[in-house]
């Protein structure tokens, strides 16, 4: 296959459709890339590391035979917001890729020999920048943010905080919300978005959440490129932007499909907007070859954990409502005090917005029992090792798309406790599925339900076992890639 050795297309330069282009690396080496869905997509190291590299060395996108979708992330105007919230940097994000349900749906589709664009929009960069994960041929890309966007931002409240205006009275608050509104939608760089595009040869764009202003852009860029939109639940479902309010209903109409796992989100968008939007349910995967559980004695011992003591493990972001991180304290402070002669520990790991806060909760609960390893960890391999290590895995969130989280720790062998956030009613549907679940929001019933598998070995060998057989049965990559192949490129929407 002959690779075109030419400079990194810009804007005015992007190939329109049978043209042929490639991207030069920076240190002027020519590397091709395994195509999805061949052994080499499929490797250990390919598919479950997700390690990207800049500068991309690529094959002639024309060449290319496999389909490819693009994922337009959410997470605020531009990514720079959510990654401020976990204190990683843009570039380390690119070089090691993401985590949780976006990993998992870019393996999924690789499998199927899909490959997924990711687009980011930064304020960081002054050209686009591409970088290529080889083996599976999946790409992010991250588009500078326009101009006249940046120059307004720092005078109008950004989407973070619009969500934090959602609940002001009266109409003091308008004109800032409004302005803010409008802000938002200014942040999408439209002819770098439309470029990017073409030059991979998108056949469909996914867009992370309908609630959320990017949505309104996806619908109108694929209308206008004759390309099928979908998107993704993941866990906001309120719109905080008053302009997208207006128009909001007719666009979700609009669209090809929405992907919802959870079943509470499917009846309130079914309410919301009508029967009639084409409504998929998906739940979000996890790689279950790659998680699973290890010799407990090693990774213990490396914890400093002895073999009797009972360990309570949870990860992931740092925010204490949604996460109910609150309740998982108080609910720990009620176990120890009706357990004072047990040998038990919780091991916390993960950062983000609500890091401070929540350590001083732990310095006030003064419990040496209580360990936290603060920081947004990417490395997928120590995740796996602290959960492995673990005998129970608490899960006390408030609000949820359809978490991970819980699925990777099922498949790690551990029993769960859940508090009934949306989708977790449909990853524990009973007992026998290897969790309890307990209501959201309340302590004493969450610590009742943790205490009950603390007190019982054998009953939570029993779940750790069905966790596992849940998470292959129903989470696993192949299956969801099937699923997640049939909606976006044969148009299985309903």
């Amino acid at each position: 296959m002959t690779i075109m050795r030419r400079p990194i297309p810009s804007e005015s330069s992007v190939p329109a459709p049978g043209r042929a282009s490639s991207i030069r690396p920076s240190n002027g080496r020519w590397k091709a890339f395994g195509r999805p869905g061949t052994s080499r997509a499929r490797s250990a190291t390919g598919l479950a590391e997700m390690k990207f590299r800049p500068a991309l060395a690529m094959e002639s996108f024309a060449e290319l035979s496999e389909p490819s979708i693009a994922l337009l992330a959410a997470g605020g105007e531009l990514w720079d917001d959510f990654l401020s919230t976990i204190h990683l940097p843009l570039e380390r994000f690119c070089h090691e890729g993401p985590g949780g349900w976006m990993l998992g749906y870019m393996d999924a589709l690789a499998l199927e020999g899909v490959r997924t664009v990711l687009i980011l929009f930064s304020g960081q960069v002054p050209s686009p920048r591409r970088y290529l994960h080889a083996p599976s041929g999946n790409v992010i890309a991250v588009l500078p943010a326009p101009p006249r966007y940046l120059k307004l931002r720092p005078y109008v409240p950004d989407y973070r905080q619009l969500m934090g205006m959602q609940g002001l009275g009266g109409l003091k608050s308008v004109p800032a919300r409004l302005a803010g509104s409008a802000a938002s939608h200014a942040s999408t760089p439209w002819r770098s978005l439309a470029n990017e595009l073409r030059l991979h040869r998108c056949r469909a764009l996914l867009s992370q959440e309908y609630e959320y202003f990017r949505f309104d852009t996806t619908v109108v860029m694929g209308k206008r490129l004759g390309l099928p939109v979908f998107a993704t639940f993941q866990g906001s479902s309120t719109e905080p932007n008053l302009l997208s309010r207006a128009w909001k209903a007719p666009l979700v109409r609009r669209a090809d499909g929405l992907i919802i796992a959870a079943s509470e989100e499917i009846d309130r968008v079914r309410r919301r907007y009508g029967r009639g939007v084409r409504v998929t349910q998906i739940f979000n995967p996890v790689d279950v070859r790659q998680w699973h559980g290890r010799d407990r004695t090693q990774l213990r011992a490396e914890l400093e954990i002895g073999p009797e003591t009972c360990l309570v493990v949870w990860h992931g972001r740092i925010a204490i409502h949604d996460k109910g991180l609150d309740i998982l304290l108080a609910a720990w402070a009620e176990v120890r005090r009706s357990r004072p002669d047990q040998d038990l520990r919780l091991m916390l790991m993960g950062t983000g917005e609500d890091a401070s806060e929540f350590q001083r909760m732990i310095d006030e609960a003064s419990d040496p029992t209580i360990s936290w390893r603060k920081d947004y960890v990417t490395d997928r391999e120590a995740i796996r090792r602290f959960l492995a290590a673990g005998d129970i895995y608490a899960f006390p969130s408030r609000l949820e798309g359809f978490a991970v989280a819980p699925v990777e720790a099922m498949a790690c062998g551990l029993p769960v406790v859940a508090a009934a956030a949306s989708g977790v009613p449909a990853i524990f549907r009973s007992e026998s599925d290897g969790g309890l679940v307990a209501p959201t929001g309340v302590a004493p019933t969450f610590a009742a339900l943790l205490g009950s598998l603390i007190d019982d070995r054998d009953r939570r060998k029993r779940l750790a076992a069905a966790a596992r057989m849940r998470a292959e049965e129903a989470f696993s990559l192949e299956h969801v890639g099937r699923q997640l192949r049939e909606t976006l490129l044969n148009g299985d929407g309903r």
